[in-house]
């Protein structure tokens, strides 16, 4: 059994903090007593970092229908939902068909505004999720609870990772600290330098205090480096200054000290077991009966799924949601399907489907993905309503094919026929054929990292890295609200800032071009 969540009982009731319609300017607001109880409650410390990290995989504290933040529809708040919503949707892979509000701008990467509220779901997730982890570190300082240090460097890794996503998709924000939390005026706007100096400054700082391991779905070091890896390798577009070498020198930890190995069955790492797998670094973790969320893995299991097409028991489902389908962009990269070697080639429904996606809101235009699903890789499986399927947000294979992208970009420290090895080794697991170091290039890295990494919430960001995302130079279906894709400005490598973030700090200003 996953047991991260336990002892959440008394963190539901101290953390039953206001929702975050005011969330850059979050008060303590429990005191002495919060410190008390931690020094006196044995289980309380751990609950309540327990209920920390519960903020990236569910949606609120009281089952699938509560929300952390305020929402009409709680489901659709969790922290994945957003990630995946606005990295894939976005980008060339995944498109969605629901057309809810918002949901069409992103599919369509077009006409997006500061009214979306997707972009203010995950903007609210950060600034709960930061003030909750800085109160809480606070409160620790104060006592004498045992693990009390290690405690305080996952809350400051998980701080960390929600401030990386506010770097990546909206590039500015508030800095809230130790130090200035709880101030009564409002915070001064943060430049994306100034964040990415912050969250580099703390995982650096804690690297050496997290343990080689740790519980499963906790961070450990690796978890750090790896978040670390992410931040270098994409400085170059946060901060104007690359950073490859050191991306380099930390994925190249994560791999030589980490203790993680490629699963031996690409699916492996997406079914309802994958705790088992040893290639997951760091998950978020999924439970159909103590975790339930419509949000997590529940969300790309039951919405690529549909009962007219395809069937729900076969993937551990009694529900489709008939929502997402991938487009060629992604099968594409494959050739023929029906020829295809490769594993990952196979996890797409094609049966009632078309190729192409003449039009995204017609279910049975594209090819639902069934790389997650709720069955067990290794055992019998009952269909459930909610997924058991943790999700990989970090995973080896990632930092096999990013040190290859460091190593092509120039990074020192590392050698290409390393990198050739890494990426024949996770091709010769998917039955996909070796390639020669004449063939290892940039553009097939970013190709590699579709058939390997899409649905995983990475595919915007890679875009953007490789210059891929806005302009003409790449199309793919309806992208610019175009059937066959148009060029799009360069503003929509950043997402605009939510409409009642500004309204609640007038330090913040709009990105441009919105």
């Amino acid at each position: 059994m996953k047991k991260i969540f336990r002892n959440l009982t008394t963190a539901f009731v101290i953390l039953a903090f206001s929702s975050c319609s005011n969330e850059l300017d979050q008060k303590p607001v429990i005191g002495d007593s919060f410190e008390n109880l931690l020094q006196q409650d044995p289980n309380a410390a751990k609950g309540l970092l327990s209920r920390m990290y519960a903020t990236f995989a569910l949606t609120g504290p009281s089952g699938p229908g509560s929300s952390d933040i305020q929402t009409t529809d709680a489901g659709e708040s969790g922290f994945l939902r957003g990630i995946i919503n606005l990295q894939d949707f976005s980008a060339d892979a995944m498109k969605n068909r629901w057309g809810d509000d918002g949901l069409d701008q992103l599919t369509t990467t077009s006409n997006w505004t500061q009214n979306n509220k997707f972009f203010r779901y995950l903007f609210d997730r950060v600034y709960y999720t930061v003030p909750q982890t800085t109160n809480l570190i606070l409160a620790l300082e104060n006592t004498s609870v045992q693990n009390k240090a290690l405690y305080i460097s996952e809350l400051r890794f998980l701080r960390s990772l929600a401030y990386y996503y506010m770097i990546d998709c909206f590039g500015k924000g508030v800095l809230v600290t130790t130090e200035n939390y709880g101030t009564s005026t409002p915070l001064p706007e943060a430049t994306r330098s100034q964040l990415f100096n912050y969250v580099e400054s703390e995982l650096l700082a804690i690297e050496n205090d997290l343990p080689l391991t740790n519980e499963y779905g906790r961070a450990n070091r690796s978890v750090c480096r790896m978040l670390l890896a992410k931040l270098y390798m994409n400085a170059g577009v946060y901060t104007g200054t690359e950073r490859y070498n050191d991306a380099l020198t930390y994925v190249n930890k994560v791999i030589t000290e980490g203790g993680y190995s490629l699963a031996p069955n690409f699916l492996q790492n997406f079914s309802a077991d994958n705790n088992t797998s040893p290639e997951v670094i760091f998950p978020l973790i999924a439970d159909a009966l103590t975790s339930q969320s419509f949000g997590n893995t529940t969300y790309l299991v039951n919405g690529s799924l549909n009962s007219d097409t395809m069937p729900l028991s076969f993937f551990g489902a009694n529900q489709g949601w008939g929502g997402h389908r991938s487009t060629k962009a992604w099968y594409g990269l494959f050739g023929n399907l029906n020829t295809s070697t490769d594993a990952r080639a196979q996890l797409f429904w094609t049966a009632g489907h078309s190729f192409e996606m003449n039009d995204y809101k017609v279910w049975t235009n594209g090819y639902p993905s069934t790389k997650f699903r709720n069955t067990s890789f290794s055992g019998p499986s009952t269909a459930t309503g909610f997924s058991s399927t943790d999700f990989p947000l970090f995973r080896l294979a990632d930092a096999y094919l990013m040190y290859a992208e460091c190593v092509l970009r120039g990074a020192t420290g590392g050698s290409i026929s390393q990198a050739l090895t890494y990426v024949n080794d996770i091709r010769t697991r998917s039955g996909a054929s070796t390639i020669a170091q004449s063939d290892l290039i940039l553009d097939f890295i970013i190709d590699e990292r579709g058939r390997e990494l899409n649905f995983e919430g990475h595919r915007r960001s890679d875009l953007i890295r490789f210059g891929k995302f806005t302009g003409g130079s790449y199309l793919w279906p309806w992208k610019g609200n175009a059937q066959n894709g148009t060029s799009i400005p360069d503003t929509y490598k950043l997402f605009p800032l939510p409409l009642t973030a500004l309204d609640a700090n007038p330090n913040l200003t709009q990105n441009p071009g919105y």
